[in-house]
């Protein structure tokens, strides 16, 4: 064989291979939890070749600008905070031109509410559901719910990490 159809072989694989790559690497694989509908994913595949982004944790914002900066009332109950808190992650990853679409896992640290000392996880889910497993996105991250003695600011109930994949 001459040198230029080697040449010609081992190109034509190399590229082949890279095209191949690239084709693997749009393909993020969501596993349902059988027999359910609650909105996260049981596990996800990342594909060689995906670049994963870590955000740090997200902390809610003031909801309220004519309550006092150092009250609950500032900041909302468990939904108002989840999802301000989703927003602000939503921004993040828009200008990183990622999508909530993206996200493939979520940490979310909740503290019990001064009213019961619990977690409302009812208000977080109401707040999430706005975000995930929607029409417009449909695409489930895995998660962790963790209910925490408190947070960086004592009115702050919600704290949510998540990390994306660039396919």
């Amino acid at each position: 064989m001459s040198k230029t159809i080697i040449t010609t072989v081992l190109l034509t694989s190399l590229l082949g291979g890279l095209m191949a790559t690239q084709v693997n690497a749009a393909e993020v694989i969501r596993h349902k939890l059988p027999n359910s509908d609650f909105p996260i994913s049981l596990a996800v595949e990342i594909p060689p070749g995906a670049t994963v982004v870590n955000l740090s944790g997200v902390v809610p914002p003031i909801a309220d600008s004519k309550a006092d900066p150092k009250t609950l009332a500032a900041y909302g109950d468990t939904e108002v905070q989840t999802v301000n808190v989703l927003k602000n992650i939503e921004g993040t990853l828009k200008s990183l031109n990622l999508t909530m679409g993206d996200v493939v896992k979520m940490q979310v640290y909740l503290v019990g509410t001064p009213e019961t000392g619990k977690m409302d996880f009812a208000g977080f889910m109401k707040g999430y559901t706005q975000f995930f497993g929607t029409a417009a996105q449909p695409k489930l991250p895995t998660r962790s719910a963790f209910q925490v003695a408190g947070l960086a600011n004592p009115n702050y109930l919600v704290e949510i990490e998540v990390t994306a994949v660039r396919p």
